[in-house]
C-alpha cells in the first residue's frame, strides 16, 4: 500500500525533488524548485492531457471554489542549507456557459495550466474571487520565496 501524503506535505515533497535533482548536478548556487497542483472536492488536478479533458475539467470547477498548492524548495550550495515550504490558496470560479468554454479551449491556454486555467492570462475572467496569494495562483509564491530566502540568510 503506498503512501499517501496531505496536500501541504506533497507540495513540498514534489518541489523538494526538483530542486535536489538541480542540485546534484551542480557545485554551486541557491537551487529553487517549485510545483504547483489544485486540490477540488479531495482530488488533485494538474493539466489536462487533452481538449477533451480541459472540457471536462473546466466543466467540474465551473461555478465551485479551488484550493491551489503550490511547494516551493531552496537549497544553498554555498551554505548547505535547505527550506520547504508550502502556500495555499483558495480560487473561487465563475459559473461558466458551455459556448466560454469552447472558446477558452480553442485558445489553447489550458492545455497546459494546472486546471484547465490560467489566471495570468485569458483564464483571469473566469476567476469570481482569490482567498490568498495570486503569484501562488500564477504558480510560484513570490511572497512565501522571499520570507524563506530571508529565513537562509539570502538577501534579494
Amino acid at each position: 500500500m503506498g503512501l499517501k501524503l496531505d496536500n501541504v506535505k506533497l507540495a513540498k515533497t514534489l518541489a523538494y525533488g526538483k530542486a535536489r535533482e538541480v542540485a546534484g548536478r551542480v557545485k554551486k548556487g541557491i537551487i529553487i524548485g517549485s510545483d504547483t497542483f489544485i486540490s477540488f472536492k479531495g482530488k488533485r488536478i494538474g493539466k489536462p492531457k487533452n481538449v477533451k479533458d480541459a472540457k471536462r475539467i473546466l466543466k467540474m470547477i465551473s461555478g465551485k471554489t479551488l484550493k491551489i498548492y503550490s511547494g516551493i524548495a531552496i537549497i544553498d550550495k554555498y551554505s548547505g542549507k535547505e527550506i520547504a515550504d508550502c502556500e495555499m490558496t483558495e480560487v473561487t470560479m465563475k459559473k461558466m456557459t458551455n459556448d466560454e468554454i469552447k472558446k477558452y479551449i480553442q485558445t489553447r491556454e489550458p492545455l497546459d495550466k494546472a486546471g484547465a486555467f490560467g489566471i495570468q492570462e485569458k483564464g483571469v475572467k473566469f476567476v469570481k474571487k482569490i482567498n490568498g496569494c495570486y503569484s501562488n495562483v500564477v504558480g510560484l509564491p513570490i511572497y512565501k520565496l522571499y520570507i524563506n530566502l530571508q529565513k537562509l540568510g539570502i538577501e534579494i
